[in-house]
């Protein structure tokens, strides 16, 4: 799969993981900001991009509640908004570091972005229908629809929709703009979901419906595709969904194979970041894993967002290759463990891995 930057408006600077559908990488190495530059945030799509008229455009708020409505895009600007930063992440994100290599989109480190999210509280929408007592789950539809790539494959086109339990409901934002500008069409145009803390499958795109439903959805993209093994109260194995975003940290620079001169200082930096916790401690080893030490934060510590960091390292000057790895540990003292689960098959890759560079 190619690596060159995308040539082209409006993603020129990202990384062609896939053309079609189009998956597009933020290249990791140029992480300066706290919020990524529009141009640069990373594209996550299962099918064609589906283009969506403003004017025409009703999103549906219906199932287990007492009012079902429709609202339309210019009204639903009217509406008291909120702003939030959050980070996005794909769930198949650093696939490109499980041995043996795996099908599916070959992420490195870019398929996570953050952005500041402006749009209308989910909530408030969900107390104008009035929610049935009975309600247990949100579904959100998409416009989107095609059949998969991987198998199972199931019959004829599929239209794409995730679900999440009804008390995360006052988290989530029904979002039109992103760092301030309209949602693009690759982005969203013009809603999409936003769910802090959890994988981007969950902030689903070109949102057309919002329904309300009284039993779990266990449709293709909840069980199927993103849904991991575990098991039940009787130990028989089962298939759950994918959720929440596992703590992680990750190495922007130095890139892999980067030459770096002998005996100087280098500046390595990255980013860490989880779900609802916050990170509290990175360490950093230039070793390989045999010592750690900790990093430096350049930014606060909050929820749903990542925390970039750097560290001064004082290169060897002994030449040869030399193996870099982050651990981050959040406020509850979960760690970043060492080696992949292999329950989430091709996903949930947040284990540490080295990063090799060159001495010279």
């Amino acid at each position: 799969m190619s690596t060159a930057p995308v040539v082209g408006e409006p993603n020129v600077g990202l990384i062609i993981r896939e053309r079609e559908p189009l998956n597009l990488e933020y290249p990791f190495d140029q992480l300066d900001e706290f919020l990524t530059p529009n141009d640069l945030f990373y594209i996550r799509s299962h099918f064609k991009a589906p283009v969506l008229d403003r004017h025409d455009y009703n999103l549906a708020i219906y199932g287990a509640v007492k009012t079902p409505f429709k609202i339309s895009y210019e009204e639903l600007l009217t509406m008291p908004s909120v702003t939030q930063p959050a980070t996005l992440e794909c769930a198949g994100n650093g696939r490109i570091f499980l041995i043996p290599q795996v099908k599916g989109a070959q992420w490195q480190l870019g398929a996570v972005s953050t952005a500041n999210w402006t749009g209308v509280p989910l909530s408030a929408l969900l107390e104008r229908a009035g929610v049935n007592a009975d309600a247990c789950e949100i579904l959100f539809e998409a416009c989107d629809t095609g059949t998969p790539k991987e198998d199972p494959i199931p019959p004829g086109d599929t239209q794409y929709a995730r679900s999440l339990a009804m008390g995360k409901a006052k988290e989530v934002i029904i979002a039109y703009q992103m760092n301030g500008e309209e949602l693009s069409r690759d982005h969203g145009f013009p809603l999409r979901a936003i769910v802090p803390g959890h994988y981007g499958m969950a902030s689903v795109k070109w949102l057309t419906g919002v329904r309300i439903l009284t039993e779990p959805f266990t449709g293709y993209w909840q069980t199927s595709d993103y849904g991991y093994w575990d098991y039940d109260e009787n130990n028989n194995p089962m298939r759950r969904a994918l959720g929440q975003m596992a703590l992680k940290s990750a190495i922007a620079r130095p890139r892999t194979r980067e030459f770096i001169p002998a005996g100087q200082s280098y500046r390595v930096f990255g980013a860490a970041w989880g779900s609802d916790t916050v990170v509290e401690k990175v360490e950093l080893s230039t070793d390989d894993g045999k010592t750690w030490q900790s990093v430096e934060f350049i930014d606060e510590a909050q929820p749903f967002v990542w925390r970039r960091w750097e560290f001064d390292w004082q290169v060897p000057i002994k030449k040869g290759t030399y193996t870099l790895k982050s651990r981050a540990t959040d406020a509850q003292g979960n760690v970043q463990p060492d080696r992949h689960d292999k329950r989430f098959g091709t996903y949930v890759i947040h284990h540490t891995f080295g990063i090799e560079v060159i001495v010279r």
